[in-house]
């Protein structure tokens, strides 16, 4: 299976969503925000088949991360999650790079739908 970057400064939304991709078979790692992820992204040399990230995050959020990641990693696919529709707009613009924005709330069915699909766009790009 993929191996899967979440980047959330939620605790307890980050767990949920890391347990229920790693039932799916997914290698997946954590960070608590975008600077976090970014550094673990640098250690593991972009060694990651998809980065899932919230927008909205303190030290670096999701759009900076989403930046450095694409610019460093071309090959990475990215994933944004954001509550908040301001956080969204920001994205827009960002469609090259990104492949797509999960509202927030999401069922865990709809994040692991998401996830599917942004791993099949990447086996077919």
């Amino acid at each position: 299976m993929a191996r899967i970057l979440i980047a959330e400064d939620e605790d307890a939304l980050r767990s949920l969503v890391a347990r229920a991709l790693a039932q799916d078979g997914h290698d997946v790692s954590q960070a608590a925000d975008g600077a976090e992820a970014l550094d673990l992204l640098n250690r593991e040399e972009g060694r990651f088949d998809l980065l899932l990230t919230d927008i909205r995050m303190p030290l670096m959020d999701g759009i900076a991360l989403a930046l450095s990641a694409a610019r460093d990693y071309p090959e990475l696919v990215i994933l944004l999650m954001t509550a908040y529709a301001d956080q969204r707009e920001r994205a827009y613009g960002l469609e090259t790079l990104i492949h797509d924005v999960i509202n927030k709330p999401f069922t865990l069915s709809e994040i692991k739908v998401a996830v599917t699909e942004a791993l099949a766009a990447r086996g077919s790009a």
